[in-house]
């Protein structure tokens, strides 16, 4: 699942290429999507100018004339591709091209989903505030308020693996299991410890590798292991420095000692025996 280094790096190429273009046309080809698609997405989008784009938590924040907002979430498998002439669409399988706008200079902002649990969704710029999936959100990690005083109050009494408080959107906005497995090993935590047991300096720990490790993602455009391409339909970089993540029975880079992979909350987690306590 694209997480937040993708979502920002997307943000980013975008920002450049497509604010500006108006939306001559919209054309909704699958509306079977984890939310289904509005009936009247395509006839309201379409002549809508791209004034900015940004990001919040996973979610990608396209700004558009007359006071509109699109949402767009890439689920597990989803891309949003900016295809001019030149583009090579080879990675991307047609049938899954589900929703389409062309701009004013004849290029195409194409929305490619194989497993359709992505969303896309238009709202007023005033209602944003009520956004169901934005109002319970945490702190971004690159906020002041993601600090070792939040996580230490937050995680007082949790039974929970601190992993899993990570992951958590409610706690902090955009960390998912690649990320999360990355932060805990240069933190030197187990991911399977419990959340109320970690240490305030180790909690510290985290608060400032958090960014660290998003921003050098985000640097190396993401992460992709199978599906996931920018806008400009390229692989992330980022795999390439993964140290334990998809590791297992690898040798850790640090000691050397196999590193393992355990299940926390349903999601396969990797970390060093030895590294990590």
């Amino acid at each position: 699942m694209p997480e937040l280094p993708e979502v920002e790096s997307l943000c980013r190429i975008l920002a450049r290429s497509a604010v500006g273009r108006t939306v001559v046309t919209a054309i909704v080809k699958e509306a079977r999507l984890r939310r289904a698609v509005a009936p009247d997405f395509a006839t309201a989008i379409a002549g809508r100018t791209i004034e900015a784009i940004g990001r919040r938590a996973k979610y990608l924040m396209i700004e558009l004339s007359g006071g509109h907002l699109m949402m767009v979430h890439l689920g597990m498998s989803g891309s949003l591709t900016h295809r001019r002439e030149d583009f090579g669409s080879e990675a991307f399988n047609p049938r899954h091209d589900h929703v389409e706008f062309t701009f004013d200079d004849g290029s195409r902002l194409v929305y490619n989903d194989p497993r359709r649990f992505g969303l896309l969704k238009l709202i007023a710029l005033a209602d944003v505030e009520a956004i169901v999936e934005l109002k319970d959100l945490g702190p971004e990690p690159f906020a002041d308020a993601f600090n070792a005083e939040y996580l230490w109050r937050l995680s007082r009494g949790r039974s929970a693996a601190i992993k899993n408080l990570l992951m958590d959107q409610r706690v902090v906005a955009g960390v998912g299991n690649i990320y999360a497995s990355e932060i805990l090993f240069r933190a030197r935590i187990r991911p399977s410890r419990r959340a109320g047991r970690v240490t305030r300096a180790e909690l510290g720990r985290i608060a400032t590798i958090t960014p660290e490790v998003l921003r050098e993602a985000i640097g190396s455009r993401g992460t992709t292991f199978r599906s996931y391409r920018d806008s400009r339909g390229q692989p992330g970089r980022f795999a390439s420095k993964l140290r334990v993540y998809d590791r297992e029975g690898q040798p850790c880079l640090e000691c050397a000692r196999p590193i393992r992979a355990v299940v926390i909350g349903q999601r396969s987690s990797f970390y060093c025996p030895h590294c990590q306590k």
